[in-house]
């Protein structure tokens, strides 16, 4: 019997996983870590699997660990899981080779993910279940939600029968966290699946002194190229193993799955050969395409290890001419790609040779891959035929990728697309992410979400892709034509074309507190354009006014998606206010009745408030609006920031990206961002000159300004000042960056003063006071540096932060910390960073809020991995150590050298007695990179001495290395 739900991948691998183990050794890393979440919560709910027992979590300290307790759960005979993505993965490898060489069943389940190359990239590909086919795991693919469910019941049936362990992977984002209405497989009927007797066979292997055996032997040269054959017959059954679990479940689902499965026409000479979600996108264009007369054909691969090449080229229509093999990993210096080469080798194997093979890659860190770019790889197949070929991106330098000359809208004609534009930590992603579940869980439509993430933690740009429709919705791809569009955000309408992917007549929804009328002069000249040739139907909200007179402050979610369901018709508004409140219910109950009536106010207000925009006719030729403001020339911005800040990124060309990955620094400082709904306004009178605003601030966005009277006659008029306190002369200001705030008021909450000294005001009167041009003249104001005492909570303030408007959430307790330590220790910082949300918020592409001081002079940062930022800033430690060792001996041989000279005597000993000591080395450095620049003033013959000075200048200043951990925290 099974129920349909409307659940994500991860849910959907976990629920088949809890059924059928008894163990589950962990270590989240994303995009698995709901599975294990799930898994965790049901246990702590008294779940029982399908042995009548609950799970057992171990979470472990690394993925390495949890698959050593795997590997020893399974030896002592408890059937075990784990869940695990990327350098996680590979972290498990060692364990991988064991527990298949024992024969030891087991499945991990797998969110396939891009691993760290030149960056870390958290989103989908196959990079890191490729990275395992050696170790002798079974490699079965799911390409849907429905099909994680059904095909890890597979994996979990197949490897009880074969005792080979199997990966059963998805991709990463695109399966694991899409939001999809499929049918659940219930406990008891999976129970009757189920061959007890193969349990029984597994545990009696298992290690006990009842029947003790000795395991995992060494073995020499005489007896171990034997043992590695004698696993052959278990890996040679396991394909027929994996149809006859197929077929139990085929005939348990109605849903029927085969090692390969061809999908198109039974004539198609050209077939695409793929695996993973991709194939759902490529089987929707086949019926777009077929449709028009095509005769094209998919090639589903599913068991691709061991890979049975008979039953591959059996799947394959007899007329096939040419096969583009899809791989979404990269193998740099392999003649092809892994599955291209399976292919090639199987179709060899067969006698196979009529037929032109080309490989392609596609979809790396979730790139896009729609029907526009799957018809470009048709249209190369007995076209151009250029081989080794990539889709979706633009190689300007090696001239890989196929041209895209084509758009092609594969997607049902009878489903509803809708797409959010919501600010991270909103809840625009929740509220969505509830209404999908409100439509596939009582209407008869079938839906689909998906949520595509700015890599900020929070104040970053969220799309929401949700899908509705009388048929099975087979869109792999993000929405490029939309029935409804959603703003949740003002400040998008100068960032975002939003408007462009609408239907004539579709419909967009604007929050803002800006009426009608107002449109004209707020909104960008193109974006008016659209609206108006798109006959659009134009709606505005004021939610922010809505919810925070509810007592709400900015949680406009509920009342976004009050609007949205009573805009987009898709179920009767009625029906879909009482679930919205069941879901209020469910997800704030426990914090009291008070906060429920609030959201169920926010609900109710929605409509109400909503109000039509009647534009003119004229606006299909507006030329006047909003001004996008041009924030820099900076060549790097403008290249590289701002293309992908406007998400754009996808445009840029190969040639636009640095091979090695790296980016440089003091760049957020451009993005001027503009997300908060309000900003911090500096009441002088009140202010006591603490600087704790300052220091609490977690963006660096408030900052004291101590500045001698004098350098402020060129001030703005609204630049205002006090005399300082302490600091005869000077004049000090409280300056606000009103457009790199977050607006999270804890500067206002810190303040200590009687009459508080900050109030929270609206970002546009703080725009409107000219607070964003007193920030560039308070930053631009001389270095006051020598005035004050920087080891104080108030001296520190002073002092320009290294690290500024980073991507971290409003309101972070961490980053406060990070930025204190820059202002201390930052123009001689080496930082080793785990992977986290230090690493994010400190570390994502395109833009980098570790900052330079005048001197160009600030942190230097790296990061290596999830859990080796210890040994990996050790390792810097040691290469410093090393090299101004050797900067030691240089400089003692020229004071040994120019033993005549009491100045370079005196010069070289004082670097010598200050090179471990911080503040001293850079005084002593100075002097010292002086005189071996002006070499020859001695008089002695020390030139090559000098020069090597002067080539290892940056090693003179003492290096402060730290280690900062995923969560923030850090050590000198």
């Amino acid at each position: 019997m099974s129920t349909k739900m409307t659940i994500d991948g991860n849910t959907a691998a976990a629920h088949i996983a809890y059924a059928l183990s008894e163990v589950a050794a962990i270590y989240p890393i994303t995009p698995s870590s709901p599975m294990a979440e799930n898994a965790d919560e049901w246990a702590n709910q008294e779940r029982k699997n399908i042995f009548g027992q609950k799970l057992r979590i171990a979470e472990m300290q690394s993925e390495a660990g949890a698959a050593g307790a795997v590997h020893g759960s399974l030896a002592a005979g408890a059937l075990t899981t784990t869940f695990t993505a990327s350098q996680g993965l590979l972290l498990m490898i060692p364990n991988m080779y064991k527990i298949a060489g024992e024969l030891l069943p087991s499945v991990f389940h797998v969110s396939a993910r891009a691993l760290a190359y030149h960056a870390l990239n958290i989103f989908g590909d196959h990079s890191d279940v490729m990275a395992c086919r050696q170790t002798g795991f079974a490699m079965l693919a799911s390409n849907s939600v429905q099909e994680v469910m059904d095909l890890a019941l597979v994996a979990h049936l197949a490897t009880l029968k074969s005792s080979v362990p199997f990966l059963h992977f998805f991709d990463g984002f695109r399966t694991s966290h899409e939001v999809s209405k499929i049918d659940m497989i219930d406990y008891e009927d999976i129970k009757k699946l189920v061959d007890m007797k193969d349990i029984e066979k597994f545990r009696a292997r298992a290690l006990n002194p009842e029947h003790p055996q000795l395991n995992g032997t060494a073995q020499n040269p005489d007896i171990y190229f034997q043992g590695r054959e004698a696993g052959n017959k278990y890996y040679d059954a396991v394909p027929e193993i994996v149809e006859e679990a197929m077929q139990q479940v085929g005939n348990l689902t109605g849903r029927k799955y085969n090692l390969f499965d061809y999908y198109g026409a039974k004539d198609a000479e050209k077939v695409i050969v793929i695996m993973g979600s991709g194939a759902e996108a490529v089987e929707e264009t086949v019926d777009y395409l077929n449709a028009k007369g095509e005769k094209l054909g998919l090639l589903k691969v599913r068991l691709y290890r061991p890979f049975r090449s008979d039953k591959f080229v059996k799947a394959l229509p007899k007329t096939v001419k040419y096969l583009a093999v899809m791989d979404r990993t990269k193998e740099s210096g392999s003649l092809g790609e892994p599955l291209y080469l399976d292919v090639v080798a199987a179709l060899a194997e067969e006698g196979f040779t009529g037929i032109k093979v080309l490989g392609g890659r596609y979809g790396l860190g979730s790139k896009e891959f729609n029907p526009s770019m799957i018809n470009a790889i048709y249209n190369n197949m007995g076209g151009e035929n250029k081989n080794h070929f990539t889709v979706g991106i633009v190689d300007d330098v090696t001239k890989s990728s196929l041209t895209v000359a084509e758009k092609v809208d594969a997607s049902p004609k009878d489903a509803i697309r809708c797409k959010f534009y919501g600010l991270g930590s909103d809840g625009t992603v929740g509220s969505n992410k509830n209404s999908i579940k409100i439509i596939g869980n009582y209407t008869d439509k079938y839906a689909q979400a998906y949520f595509a993430y700015d890599s900020k933690k929070s104040g970053g740009l969220t799309v929401s892709h949700l899908r509705f429709g009388d048929t099975p919705i087979k869109s792999s791809y993000l929405i490029d034509t939309a029935d409804f569009v959603a703003c949740h955000n003002p400040s998008y309408v100068t960032k975002y074309d939003m408007v462009s992917d609408l239907k004539d007549g579709g419909t967009f929804l604007l929050n803002s507190i800006w009426k009608p009328e107002d449109m004209d002069k707020v909104l960008p000249a193109e974006m008016k354009r659209i609206i108006a040739k798109k006959h659009v139907k134009f709606y505005t909200i004021d939610a922010i006014d809505i919810v925070s007179k509810i007592g709400l402050g900015n949680r406009i979610s509920t009342t976004m998606q009050s609007a949205f369901f009573y805009l987009a018709n898709v179920m009767p508004y009625e029906e879909a206010n009482k679930h919205m409140k069941e879901f209020v219910v469910k997800s704030f109950s426990k914090k009291g009745e008070k906060v429920v009536n609030m959201n169920f106010a926010a609900i109710d207000n929605a409509i109400p408030g909503l109000v039509e925009v009647k534009y003119p006719d004229s606006w299909k030729d507006a030329t006047t609006g909003a001004e996008v403001k041009a924030v820099t020339d900076d060549a790097y911005y403008k290249a590289f920031v701002e293309p992908m800040l406007a998400q754009k990124g996808d445009d840029l060309p190969v040639s636009e990206i640095e091979a090695d990955g790296h980016v440089p620094t003091a760049t957020t400082r451009f993005e001027k961002r503009g997300v908060a709904v309000n900003v911090p306004e500096w009441i002088p009178e009140n202010c006591i000159q603490c600087n704790q605003c300052a220091f609490v601030c977690p963006h660096a966005a408030i900052r004291p300004v101590l500045a001698e009277e004098a350098t402020l006659k060129a001030a703005p008029a609204t630049f205002t000042t006090k005399d300082a306190t302490g600091f005869k002369g000077y004049k000090y200001r409280m300056q606000v960056s009103a457009l790199d705030c977050t607006g999270c008021g804890s500067c206002a909450n810190i303040c200590p003063a009687k009459n508080t000294a900050l109030v929270m005001k609206p970002l546009d009167e703080a725009l409107e006071k000219g607070e964003d041009k007193n920030w560039e003249y308070a930053v631009a104001l001389p270095d006051t540096t020598a005035t004050f005492n920087a080891n104080t909570v108030k001296g520190s303030q002073f002092k320009q932060p290294l690290f500024e408007f980073s991507g971290a959430c409003a309101g972070c307790g961490e980053t406060p910390y990070v930025k204190v330590i820059t202002q201390l220790f930052g123009d001689r910082m080496v930082i080793a960073n785990a992977t986290g949300c230090s690493s994010i918020y400190g570390g994502s592409a395109p833009t980098c809020p570790y900052s330079k001081n005048k001197e160009g002079h600030g942190p230097a940062w790296a990061n290596s991995l999830f859990e080796d930022n210890a040994e990996f800033g050790y390792g810097i430690n040691l290469a410093y150590t090393y090299r101004r060792n050797e900067l030691k001996d240089v400089v003692t041989a020229l004071a040994e050298k120019c033993a005549d000279s009491d100045e370079v005597k005196a010069v070289c000993e004082d670097w010598l007695n200050n090179m471990e000591d911080a503040e001293g080395s850079k005084k002593a450095s100075a002097a010292l990179l002086k005189l071996a620049e002006g070499c020859k003033a001695c008089g002695c013959d020390c030139d090559d001495l000098c020069k090597q000075i002067v080539a290892r200048k940056d090693c003179l200043v003492k290096k402060s290395v730290w280690i900062f951990g995923g969560d923030g925290w850090a050590y000198d």
